[in-house]
């Protein structure tokens, strides 16, 4: 996958309770055959889709941000407007990041979202740091929720994944699920990092569309949530210099 060796995992065993307080009245029990389906098929739609509009809120001391924008799963590229929470807002602005490379824009005054074409100039260009930034772990936690094929149903459940709850998200009932253990994981199935200490749940919807993902990262005691909006999802257009490639 385009994120791996970031220090996080997409995979792992659930901790706490569900956003918002939900995601655990089931209870955590063994996947049914249907579950297990809807898990490994659930990042491939993301890819089948071609994109989709995202809202990722990224944990930090400083107060925290959001990046509000798309997607792009086929070419690996996500876009949108990023805006800081309490005191932390000096990445207000645009942003454009693949696997390998983050572009920003600075703005004083971020608009809502991002203009459908990436401004020609004004962007700064940095490598996507593979540790120690709960900004980068988490663009990198949303480009590896879309994989070009499902990942192996059988093997979900004998590795560890778990149905822990019901929940609504935005009005859609789903079921809240976690991945396989992270040391089960030796086909890289679901593997998009190496700290085992973080986990991930999947707020997954009754024909496997992905509602919401919350994960650990390294380097924040919170952890961020991808929530995958309702709002029709923009194509992405590459910012000058920037290609899937990154």
């Amino acid at each position: 996958m385009a994120a791996a060796g970031t220090t996080f995992f997409l995979i792992g065993g659930g901790v706490g309770g569900g956003i918002d307080g939900g995601g655990d009245s089931a209870g955590r029990r063994a996947l049914t055959a249907d579950e297990a389906n809807r898990l490994a098929i659930t990042r491939f739609l993301n890819y089948q889709a071609g994109g989709r509009a995202v809202t990722i809120t990224v944990p930090s001391a400083a107060g925290g941000l959001v990046v509000t924008g798309s997607v792009d799963y086929r070419a690996g590229i996500g876009y949108g407007v990023v805006r800081g929470s309490g005191r932390d807002t000096s990445s207000d602005g645009l942003i454009q990041w693949t696997a390998t490379t983050v572009l920003v824009h600075p703005m004083t005054d971020a608009p809502a979202t991002a203009p459908p074409a990436p401004p020609a100039s004004g962007w700064y260009r940095r490598p996507l740091q593979k540790s120690g930034s709960s900004l980068d772990s988490s663009l990198a936690i949303a480009l590896g929720l879309g994989s070009d094929r499902p990942d192996n149903a059988e093997l979900l459940p004998q590795n560890g994944a778990a149905m822990v709850g019901k929940d609504k998200v935005r009005g859609h009932s789903v079921d809240v699920m976690t991945g396989p253990n992270a040391r089960a994981a030796s086909d890289n199935s679901f593997a998009l990092g190496s700290n085992s200490g973080s986990a991930v749940r999947y707020w997954i919807g009754g024909d496997g569309t992905m509602y919401r993902v919350r994960a650990g990262v390294a380097s924040e005691a919170q952890p961020v949530v991808i929530d995958f909006d309702d709002r029709k999802y923009v194509p992405v257009r590459a910012a000058p210099g920037i290609t899937s490639a990154g």
